[in-house]
């Protein structure tokens, strides 16, 4: 089971980070919502929890909770910017689904 992110996400939360003083890295997690039925969440993290699952890339961390981890697995995190909008991406190969308004997705 892996989680990777591009050199732009690493980048982004690092700043982040930086900006807020403290951190360890991000919580990448799911939450039932929407009209598909998932949607992503994402989250400072000052302490791990010892069930947590932990992703280093490009020396970012990326933390996930084992219940999440079976929606996420394989998933690419990454940043990007088209015209005025910025945002994070998220490559799931598990995506069966997207909601029209594309704020939530299914397995």
């Amino acid at each position: 089971m892996a989680i990777t992110m591009t050199p732009a996400a690493a980048q982004h939360i690092r700043r982040s980070l930086e900006g807020r003083g403290r951190g360890e890295g991000i919580r990448l997690g799911v939450r039932t919502t929407g009209c598909s039925g998932l949607a992503y969440v994402l989250e400072f993290v000052d302490e791990t929890a010892a069930e947590d699952k932990v992703f280093e890339n490009h020396g970012v961390k990326v933390i996930i909770d084992p219940k999440s981890l079976v929606y996420l697995d394989g998933t690419e995190l990454d940043f990007v910017r088209e015209g005025l909008n910025e945002g994070f991406k998220f490559n799931n190969p598990n995506v069966r689904g997207e909601c029209g308004c594309g704020e939530s997705f299914n397995i």
